[in-house]
């Protein structure tokens, strides 16, 4: 909704940047001049030129090449920021469920970790290594789940919202041929297999974790079984591995 006043933003920055160049260099003002009788006010001239030109080029970068829904969807940091990006999405109806059901990934991920993170405090002291070992586990497991989750907002943020519609759209209009229908239809139904996959992916994943609860709860306290064969640790160690292999 905010790209039509990117070009007036940068305008805007333009304008300021000349107009306070012309304040600055012009003969009288404030005695800054490029090829004057000092050499020091012809170098805050030409620094003054180079810092301008340096702000309009990243000014138009980040106003008309960068996408603000990409530069959201790398700056997240916590659960919230990724609910507040998906409770837009809830709005439209072909999306509601898939953004319900991220959603409900995200709070049952939070949910899980403070559960195992509450049995391993149990279970071994903080300043174990065995404790530290399943620890780094679940952090790099809660990683791959959000990056499954800005996987789907990179996804969502190629379409406006309103143009889900068209890919959703069961009426097959008298004016469009048989093959356009068609290829809109693939089109549909491969965004919606890749979001699938997304959300498949973050359900395997969040199984594991229960199935990593269950194993750490039942670890006898004589137990001598090293973390790294504890069934589930290599499930999740060999996933983690093969998800940075990929990325």
């Amino acid at each position: 909704m905010l790209n039509r006043y990117r070009p007036v933003r940068l305008f805007a920055v333009i304008a300021g940047v000349v107009i306070l160049n012309i304040v600055v260099l012009s003969p009288g003002l404030l005695a800054v001049e490029i090829g004057g009788a000092g050499a020091l006010e012809t170098a805050a001239g030409v620094t003054l030129l180079f810092i301008s030109l340096l702000i309009v080029l990243y000014t138009s970068y980040t106003l008309l090449l960068k996408s603000p829904d990409t530069q959201a969807a790398h700056s997240f940091a916590s659960s919230e920021d990724y609910a507040t990006q998906l409770e837009q999405y809830k709005k439209v109806k072909v999306l509601k469920s898939d953004a319900t059901l991220a959603l409900d990934q995200l709070e049952r991920m939070d949910k899980k970790k403070s559960a195992l993170i509450r049995v391993l405090s149990q279970r071994f002291n903080p300043a174990e290594l065995s404790y530290r070992k399943f620890n780094t586990v679940i952090n790099e497991v809660e990683k791959l789940l959000r990056l499954n989750i800005r996987g789907i907002l990179g996804k969502l943020s190629l379409f406006d919202t309103s143009e889900f519609s068209l890919f959703a759209g069961s009426r097959k209009p008298s004016q469009f041929s048989d093959k356009l229908i068609q290829k809109k239809t693939a089109l549909y139904d491969d965004f919606f297999a890749s979001i699938n996959a997304y959300l498949g992916a973050n359900e395997e994943i969040l199984l594991k974790l229960d199935q990593l609860l269950l194993e750490i709860s039942e670890l006898d306290s004589t137990s001598d079984q090293p973390v790294e064969e504890i069934p589930c640790m290599q499930e999740l160690s060999a996933l983690i591995t093969q998800t940075k292999l990929y990325q």
